[in-house]
Order: C-alpha cells, then sequence, then structure tokens
C-alpha cells in the first residue's frame, strides 16, 4: 500500500492551478458530505435503531478504516469530519424540508460541475480517472493542508 504522502504527492500533480485549488478546497469536502447523504437516503431495514445507524455510517466504518490505515492524524480528522457531517445531515433531515436525498444529488451534481471546470482550467485529467481511490484521497488532501497550515504532522 501506499503511503500517505505518496498519495497526496501523486494527487497534487494534477491539482496545482490555484483556481483548481479552491474549488477542490470546496467542492471535494462538499462531495465527501453528499456520498454520505446519498448512503444515509438509502431505506435501512431496521427502522428501531437509531437515526445516525444507517447504510451511510456503516460503510463509513470501512471508509474510516481506510484512512486510519494511511494515517493516525488523516484517520482521525476523518472520524471527526464524518461525525460533522452525520451531525449536519441529522439536522437537516429534521429540520429543513428538501429532503436528505434531494439536497445530496443537487449539491453532488453542481460540485462535480465544478471539479471538472477546475480541471479543465488546470489542463490535467482528475486523478480518479488514473485510480478510484484517488476518489478517498481527495478528502486527505484537503485535510492535510489544513494540517499544514497549523503545523499538524500526518
Amino acid at each position: 500500500m501506499k503511503s500517505i504522502q505518496q498519495w497526496l504527492d501523486e494527487y497534487g500533480e494534477s491539482h496545482q492551478n490555484s483556481f483548481n485549488k479552491i474549488i477542490h478546497y470546496i467542492c471535494v469536502p462538499a462531495i465527501y458530505m453528499t456520498v454520505v447523504g446519498l448512503f444515509w437516503s438509502i431505506p435501512f431495514p431496521f427502522a428501531d435503531l437509531p437515526v445516525w445507524i444507517n447504510w451511510a455510517t456503516i460503510i463509513a466504518v470501512g471508509v474510516i478504516g481506510f484512512y486510519f490505515a494511511l494515517s493516525f492524524m488523516v484517520g482521525l480528522g476523518m472520524f471527526l469530519f464524518t461525525v460533522a457531517v452525520v451531525a449536519f445531515l441529522m439536522w437537516w433531515q429534521s429540520a429543513m424540508s428538501v429532503s436528505v436525498l434531494t439536497m445530496s444529488v443537487v449539491v453532488f451534481v453542481a460540485a462535480w460541475i465544478l471539479q471538472f471546470w477546475g480541471h479543465k482550467v488546470e489542463g490535467k485529467k482528475p486523478s480518479f480517472f488514473k485510480d478510484v481511490q484517488f476518489l478517498l484521497i481527495g478528502p486527505a488532501w484537503i485535510l492535510c493542508h489544513g494540517f499544514k497550515k497549523i503545523n499538524l504532522k500526518y
């Protein structure tokens, strides 16, 4: 398995343009949230469980495991971000008239349009065309940029 730094360096090769980076700083977390929201929206067969136990949180366990395998700090950061996403989706579901599914689809489509626009400006294809695992590296790349800003080792 590649190290976290190898993944980040390879991902960073197609994310050099400042415009593309800004788009990614906004859209990658939004896409992560919407993917969780899409899985959240799949009916769960056990209705008597707490609302936060559903397909999204079950799948998140494996995703968070991937991040912890790369780095303890990345795993911890992505765990905390995922908890924030789940809290947001629980709030959205209870407070908003638009469903989590509708919100997730709209934001997902808009964010991907912006991401492809950023790559068009960059002049490089998205990394996931090379390896689908880069879909999980994008959020870690954003997180690690934040870590660098506050001098936190990942």
